[in-house]
This record gives C-alpha cells, sequence and structure tokens, in this order.
C-alpha cells in the first residue's frame, strides 16, 4: 500500500519505485527487501490500472475518485487488485485487511467508507477470479 501511494505522491510508476527501493537493499539492507506478494500487488496493479481506477470509480456513491483521501485510494487500488486477480486471499481477509489499514491511516469516516466500497467491488470477484482460472 505505501508503494501505491508514494507513487502517488511522487507522480511516478509504482513499478520504478520498487526498481529504487532493489537497487538501494542492494547496499543498504535497512531499506527492505523488494520481492514476493509486495511486488505481485504492485506489478499486478500497475498492469491494470486504468481498469480497477475506473472499477473503483463506478463503485463510488456521492464521491468522485480525485476527492477521496491518497490513502484510501491507494488502500482501495490494493484491495480491488487482491478482490479480483489473488485468488489464493479469501475475499473477507481483503476487506477486513482494508478496513484496518483505513483505520490505522486515514480519516474517522474511512474505514466505513472503503469496506462500503469494497463490498459493492467484491460482488464481481468470484467471477473475475473464476474467469482467470478458465473455470
Amino acid at each position: 500500500m505505501d508503494v501505491l501511494f508514494e507513487a502517488e505522491a511522487k507522480g511516478v510508476p509504482a513499478t520504478d519505485l520498487i526498481a529504487e527501493r532493489r537497487e538501494v537493499f542492494d547496499s543498504h539492507d535497512a531499506v527492505g527487501e523488494m520481492s514476493g506478494y509486495a511486488v505481485d500487488v504492485v506489478e499486478g496493479y500497475t498492469g491494470d490500472a486504468d481498469q480497477i481506477d475506473a472499477l473503483i470509480t463506478s463503485h463510488l456513491k456521492n464521491w468522485t475518485f480525485e476527492r477521496l483521501p491518497a490513502v484510501d485510494r491507494a488502500i482501495l487500488r490494493l484491495a480491488t487488485w487482491e478482490l479480483l486477480y489473488a485468488r489464493d486471499v479469501d475475499v473477507k481477509v481483503v476487506l477486513d485487511e482494508a478496513v484496518k489499514l483505513a483505520t490505522e491511516l486515514s480519516t474517522d469516516d474511512s474505514p466505513a467508507f472503503v469496506n462500503g466500497v469494497l463490498d459493492r467491488i467484491s460482488v464481481l470477484a468470484p467471477q473475475v477470479r473464476a474467469a482467470g482460472t478458465g473455470e
């Protein structure tokens, strides 16, 4: 989530930040290694960013995507990608983790808002996940 947030704040592709952090990690391990699931999510979101942002936008009620707090956009982007493409992560877990992040990092109204948007998007998850496996 922090990579997606930072990428938007800097106006750079999130995949550039991963590459940058990998370079720094090679000489300074305090930065933390960029590998595994975090990279999968960032690369996955980046590859489908326009579609994911459009999907989120279409499920907002009385808000525009641009008016959302930046941290909420990052949480929604991460969780929407997981809902659609992380077949090994239960939908309820995605929702719970997103609400937890919103509670810890955003406004008092954000947890309920994020939960509502993701709950509406989660209805699509089974069909998208099944299509991705060819079932």
